[in-house]
């Protein structure tokens, strides 16, 4: 399962969906709604997010095991730095290897001054680096500590993420070279809403790529998408989160559209997006789709 979605993002088209598990104590509404639209037979695997904004959730192991179980394809298991410590990463990612968990997104994690449950503290005991080379140890048959494994556990494939976009865009390609330095199969970036963004993004991992002589040259780029149908969604994307970039054009236009209607709006919004996921994937279709749940426009989107 997981060597074919590896050979896919290396060889081949490839698409993942992201999926957010809710703050219930079930996956049913999820799967559900991934049924409802068949959305299973329209990707190549699911992810799903640890926490995000240190708010709390489903475990995302968890929904990790119900989504592969039920549906038979790869999840990539995001697992952050910020909730636990490398005895607790560890333990995860060796019960993980036990239910074929074995693509894992190690992000560093928002902080927790963010979160939604009261005197909230991080561990943050490093960053994502610590985590890929925690990974590359199991890989190589040993724990952190260099402790070998009576039983060498099945291969983990690591992912990373970054920004789409920064005041130095070279910048950029300094942290994609450390990220494949580190072994990473793949780069998910932030969204991209600007086709020349997403060339300069691609001809730096192509920089980098050309920098090594193993098997980490075939690490590869994947392009994070996510619609934009409110003009005061891409406002807040523009202004608020950092390393991303939403080009003027959209936002004037959203602008327009939502004095006509909250249709308008909302097809105008559907209609950029798409176009410029059709224009990405033209030149490298490779794409990690985010649509916060709304599997609804996941679909009108990739169909």
């Amino acid at each position: 399962m997981f060597e074919t979605l590896i050979k896919t993002l290396e060889e081949d088209k490839f698409l993942t969906l992201e999926t957010t598990p809710p703050h219930e104590p079930t996956m049913d509404n999820i799967i559900e709604k991934i049924e409802q639209f068949n959305l299973d037979k329209k990707v190549d695997g699911f992810s799903t997010t640890d926490n995000p904004l240190a708010k709390l959730k489903y475990g995302a192991m968890f929904a990790s095991i119900k989504l592969q179980q039920k549906f038979q394809k790869p999840v990539i298991t995001t697992m952050s730095m910020r909730d636990k410590n490398k005895i607790a990463l560890q333990s995860d990612l060796i019960g993980g290897n036990d239910f074929d968990l074995r693509a894992v997104l190690a992000l560093t994690g928002d902080p927790a001054n963010m979160s939604d449950q009261p005197r909230a503290k991080g561990v943050f005991e490093s960053n994502s680096s610590m985590l890929l080379e925690i990974i590359n140890s199991f890989n190589n048959g040993m724990d952190y500590s260099g402790k070998p494994f009576k039983i060498k556990p099945k291969p983990i494939y690591p992912f990373s993420v970054m920004n789409s976009h920064a005041k130095n865009l070279k910048s950029l390609e300094k942290k994609m070279f450390k990220k494949v330095s580190n072994k990473t199969r793949g780069i998910i970036t932030q969204p991209v809403y600007d086709l020349e963004n997403a060339k300069q993004l691609i001809g730096y991992m192509e920089n980098v790529q050309n920098e090594f002589h193993d098997d980490r040259k075939k690490s590869q780029l994947i392009i994070g998408i996510f619609p934009i149908t409110r003009l005061r969604t891409a406002q807040f994307l523009s202004s608020h989160v950092p390393g991303i970039y939403v080009p003027q054009d959209w936002i004037d236009k959203l602008a327009a559209a939502s004095k006509i209607s909250v249709e308008e709006e909302y097809k105008v919004g559907m209609e950029l997006s798409s176009n410029v996921l059709k224009s990405i994937q033209a030149i490298h279709p490779k794409i990690h789709l985010m649509t916060a749940n709304k599997f609804d426009v996941a679909n009108e989107l990739i169909s």
